[in-house]
């Protein structure tokens, strides 16, 4: 965690892909994750896409989960993210469906539960590939980075 100039605090978190991915919920997914899992053939959930992963700190230790909602209906597509630091609270973010030229896509945090309850803010999703070439190195990860700002103190 670092602090940012309008007084807020910066904080990074990353999954790593697939080894912290601990379900994929999809109409399509082949073989589910976990196995055996099956998704509902409801209409409703068609073009709904639901990951929850294991979610770590800039140390790479496991801090929480996320959960990714990824959901398209007619022309509009939703993206929400909810990350839950058990000691700390829960937080969700709606996400702007197109990424930014740079790859990175941004989101506004829409609701906090404990210590997050009372910030505004934003949060920016990213993938990074892995380029290190190792034989057991994960694909790459999702980058979070959020940037939260609490309510002003009256004088």
């Amino acid at each position: 965690m670092s602090v940012a100039a309008n007084g807020g605090n910066v904080e990074a978190f990353h999954v790593k892909v697939p080894t912290d991915r601990i379900m994929i919920g999809s109409p399509d997914r082949q073989p589910p994750l976990p196995i055996g899992m099956q998704w509902p053939e409801d209409q409703l959930l068609q073009d709904v896409r639901i990951e929850l992963f294991k979610i770590r700190n800039a140390r790479d230790t496991v801090v929480g989960v996320a959960s990714r909602t990824a959901a398209t209906e007619e022309s509009n597509e939703i993206i929400d993210w909810v990350v839950h630091l058990p000691a700390r609270g829960s937080i969700f973010v709606n996400m702007t469906p197109a990424p930014e030229e740079s790859g990175i896509r941004i989101g506004e945090l829409r609701a906090g539960s404990r210590e997050f309850a009372p910030m505004s803010g934003s949060m920016t999703e990213r993938w990074v590939p892995d380029t290190s070439g190792d034989e057991d190195a994960p694909q790459g990860h999702i980058e979070l980075l959020t940037n939260f700002v609490g309510e002003l103190d009256a004088l």
